[in-house]
């Protein structure tokens, strides 16, 4: 869980952050220190999907503003998929939901 968490909030600061002809972000980026995999992995040990739904929220907000907002087509399907991931109650319920938004955020990299 701990990866895929990682996964979609660097494919998140990619959209908002990487340029063409700049170096690419790679998760041991500074940029990355509020992500990585280790800030995730407590989050999943604790069982909290508040927590996590914010970091994860957080990334998602940044990427939204990177492809217009809510208004452009791209951006309709991301606030759909992050909206589906916020309703999320339960940690068995996550897994899911971040596939699909991985998916999502891999597609319009």
């Amino acid at each position: 869980m701990e990866l895929l968490l990682e996964t979609v909030a660097l494919f998140c600061l990619k959209l908002a952050y990487e340029t063409e002809g700049s170096s690419p972000i790679l998760r041991d980026d500074p940029i990355m220190s509020d992500y990585e995999r280790e800030v995730f992995g407590l989050l999943v040990r604790r069982g909290d999907v508040e927590g996590i739904q914010v970091k994860v929220g957080e990334c998602v907000g940044l990427a939204l503003k990177a492809i217009g907002g809510v208004d452009k087509p791209l951006g309709r399907e991301l606030g759909r998929l992050a909206s589906e991931l916020a309703g999320i109650q339960t940690m068995e319920q996550l897994h899911g939901p971040l596939i699909a938004l991985k998916d999502y955020l891999k597609d319009i990299l």
